[in-house]
């Protein structure tokens, strides 16, 4: 039941990081929430100052259709049109990640993995690259080096809500720290806004936190 309750949530932040996917994108490239984790990149969310390339106007556009078509949900049409952009534009992180977000979407976990170091050899701090590393993880099993990650992203970008999600859901369903998770889903409600499905998981978080700290207050 917890389970299902992250994954009704998948389709509407990926409409969400789609809408952002074509607000442009600037110096450090083009930017990407699967099971309503992770999500199409765009503008610079943080990370290194690095010399990169300026991006050309066609390039823009390029990558703009790319991701309107991803947010369509044609995985395989963007898929296709990212692949050309890199041919021209290898180096722009945001591209690789949105193609390791397609290849993943797949259960392609080895490309997903393979285009997610190509954008953190970019950028290693990139917070959207660190975000689906850190899926890629969690997914694999491996949920302290996934938290590690995710903690990376919000290190290099604090108000990257969906690390600060997947934080929440790491926290409270895999490693079983209810205040963590708590905690995390009050720092993606402040940065989003008042999102009415998240709101119920936070009372319901902080009633079991709190009756934990009844029950541990008893036990002293």
């Amino acid at each position: 039941m917890w389970l299902q309750r992250y994954i009704n949530l998948a389709s509407r932040l990926l409409v969400a990081a789609a809408i952002v996917a074509v607000a442009g994108c600037a110096s450090s490239g083009p930017k990407t929430a699967d099971g309503g984790e992770s999500g199409p990149v765009t503008a610079p969310q943080g990370g290194v100052e690095q010399v990169l390339p300026e991006i050309p106007p066609q390039a823009l556009t390029m990558f703009e259709q790319a991701t309107a078509v991803m947010a369509s949900g044609d995985f395989v049409d963007a898929e296709l049109r990212l692949k050309e952009f890199l041919l021209q534009y290898p180096g722009y992180p945001g591209a690789h990640v949105n193609l390791a977000i397609i290849h993943s979407q797949n259960g392609n976990d080895q490309a997903a993995q393979d285009s997610v170091d190509r954008a953190l050899a970019l950028d290693p701090s990139h917070p959207a690259a660190l975000n689906q590393q850190g899926m890629l993880l969690r997914r694999n099993g491996k949920f302290l080096e996934a938290e590690a990650a995710y903690l990376k992203a919000v290190t290099s970008s604090p108000d990257y809500a969906l690390a600060h999600y997947n934080l929440g859901v790491l926290n409270e369903l895999y490693l079983q720290r209810l205040d963590v998770a708590l905690q995390h889903f009050e720092d993606y409600q402040e940065i989003v806004g008042n999102d009415k499905q998240v709101e119920k998981w936070i009372a319901d978080l902080t009633r079991r936190v709190a009756a934990n700290q009844r029950t541990a207050n008893v036990a002293e």
